[in-house]
């Protein structure tokens, strides 16, 4: 083969293989803004907190590796009709917003993820030794009920959690343990259990009414 021609050969080659990890670096950065992109969507613009699927898929992976220190839990903020009432609905969002912050914050450090699930309801799932349980989510309720200022109205928010622990002989499954932690939260609030309660069993498999515990907006609706 001429000379010539073996060199353009290998000109085309050396071309061609610089060209491919161009294209495959183009291609890795489109992914990856886009999967930025996606992942802002699924945040709440308020308080910067990913939604109820974010949460689910967190429990799902963390049952499968740390069950025994799996802790989910739900956090509802009380009294906010009043705030909004009374203050205006921009007083209303400066307090879901630092209630966000700060649980988001504390779940982090303890290895989890929080999420905002809706209005003034989070839900949060983190690693805890089981010991610890109570502890630690009396130290998160104070945290979260600390003052907030909006706009020189100090605001008190009293805040309602419920605790569900995949150890506690609960399916390790996202659905059972937020629905066992939601109605240990509601028990909580209403006053049937003190502060500090964990949920059962019993609370995992409580019935739903439209796909919703008892006493939730929406359960009046007739079925069908």
């Amino acid at each position: 083969m001429p000379a010539a021609t073996l060199l353009r050969q290998r000109s085309r080659t050396v071309i061609l293989a610089a060209t491919v990890p161009l294209a495959l670096a183009a291609l890795l950065a489109d992914d990856v803004r886009v999967r930025r992109q996606r992942d802002a969507a699924r945040k709440d613009p308020l308080t910067g907190l990913p939604g109820r699927d974010a949460l689910a898929e967190r429990i799902e992976r963390l049952a499968r590796s740390h069950r025994e220190q799996l802790h989910v839990l739900i956090a509802d903020a009380d009294g906010m009709k009043t705030v909004n009432d009374s203050l205006g609905h921009a007083a209303g969002d400066l307090l879901i917003a630092a209630i966000g912050h700060r649980l988001g914050t504390w779940a982090a450090a303890h290895g989890g993820l929080a999420a905002r699930l809706g209005g003034d309801e989070f839900g949060a799932a983190i690693l805890l030794p089981p010991g610890a349980t109570g502890r630690q989510s009396a130290a998160l309720r104070e945290q979260l009920q600390q003052p907030v200022d909006a706009a020189g109205h100090i605001l008190c928010p009293a805040v309602s959690i419920g605790v569900a622990r995949a150890v506690d002989d609960i399916p390790a499954n996202a659905a059972r343990l937020m629905r066992g932690a939601d109605m240990a939260m509601y028990r909580v609030k209403t006053g049937e259990k003190p502060v500090g309660y964990i949920a059962t069993r019993r609370d995992a498999y409580t019935l739903t009414v439209n796909g919703r515990r008892p006493g939730r907006p929406g359960t009046h609706l007739p079925v069908g």
